[in-house]
């Protein structure tokens, strides 16, 4: 086995962590897809590690199928008729990995999500003006909590060399979550955050713009890493996580989260073991969020990212790593907030 790949094994965050923490509705498909297993080296390493991993996500711009959107488009051709802004979110996320030999690996994944929201919701009708775009018109939200909890375990027992590994995990309800009641005139869930400011201020965020999704999930995947050549590593990951209990379950206050696929390949150039330079290319797809408090219309798509990066060793026990996440395809159903560019950051310590 490569030296590179002795280096513990980096719990995984995958879109997965802005899926499992709540992507914003509206970009439910736009979410960081970073492997960070594959940024940092995967591992047959026995001992434990701790790693910080920091996301940084601005949806700025509309879109809707595969080009950009106007405001003009979401008045005049509503799906849920809310002209929605921007929102930005980041991720702090704590991990936990212990292996106790060569084939398995167990990985806790506890994410703090700061986001801020704004949309002209409440102010817009057809047909389109451009004074509905007037700043006094805008409401806003911000958020910071804990976001919902991952367990990943890990087998990569199933050849000579660890290369091939299969996950089995699960995703938990620890973040805020919730929406309005069937009567319009209470809440459901856990906290759920409001608007702060502007006309719609008081009123609740979408349920799918909340930190966490009231969901248990299942995650299963399965990677596969190799040697090219004396200086290249290749390597394919694939994740599939599906909603299989939900909290919020009850005739018109019901809300399950699409199910997230997500794939990455890509290469690390090894020729030096201090500074491995890496190319990523991620991919994922939503399908639609279900139920009365969802917004199905515009919550499902394909997205996909080419992401380069940078892994550096500053000693043997301590990494550190960044990527930029740049968008070269999108097909988004309704309309949705896309990112321009997403940016991850990450350290690891091995003790």
């Amino acid at each position: 086995m490569r030296t590179s790949f002795r280096n513990a094994l980096v719990p995984l965050l995958a879109a997965g962590a802005l899926a499992g923490s709540g992507a914003a509705s509206a970009c439910a498909t736009c979410g960081c897809t970073l492997n960070a297993d594959a940024a940092m080296g995967y591992s047959a390493s026995a001992g434990w590690r701790l790693s910080l991993q920091y996301d940084y996500l601005n949806q700025d711009q509309l879109r809707s199928g595969t080009h950009a959107a106007t405001p003009a488009q979401v008045v005049d051709s509503p799906t849920t008729g809310e002209l929605e802004h921007d929102t930005v979110s980041r991720f702090l996320t704590l991990g936990l990995s212990y292996s106790p030999n060569a084939e398995w690996n167990l990985n806790l994944l506890i994410p703090y999500l700061i986001r801020t929201h704004s949309s002209y919701t409440d102010t817009t009708s057809a047909p389109f003006d451009n004074s509905q775009l007037n700043l006094a018109n805008l409401s806003a939200s911000r958020s910071a909590s804990l976001g919902d909890v991952k367990l990943i375990g890990s087998y990569q027992g199933w050849l000579p060399t660890h290369n091939l590994g299969l996950q089995l995990g699960v995703k938990l309800p620890t973040g805020r979550y919730g929406g309005p009641n069937a009567a319009g005139i209470g809440t459901v869930g856990n906290h759920p955050v409001y608007f702060s400011s502007g006309p719609s201020a008081g009123q609740l965020l979408d349920t799918s713009l909340q930190p966490g999704t009231g969901s248990t999930d299942v995650i299963v995947g399965a990677y596969y890493y190799q040697a090219v050549s004396q200086d290249f590593d290749a390597f394919i990951n694939a994740q599939l996580q599906a909603a299989v209990m939900y909290k919020l379950d009850r005739a018109g206050e019901n809300f399950r989260p699409g199910n997230l696929a997500t794939m990455s390949f890509g290469l690390r150039y090894e020729a030096s073991p201090k500074i491995v330079p890496q190319l990523q290319v991620n991919v994922s797809r939503k399908s639609h969020d279900q139920g009365a408090l969802a917004d199905s219309e515009d919550s499902a798509g394909t997205v996909a990212y080419l992401s380069p990066g940078l892994t550096v060793s500053l000693r043997p026990d301590l990494q550190i790593y960044g990527f930029v996440q740049l968008p070269v395809y999108s097909r988004l159903q309704g309309y949705q907030l896309f990112p321009h560019w997403t940016a991850s950051a990450g350290a690891s310590y091995a003790f």
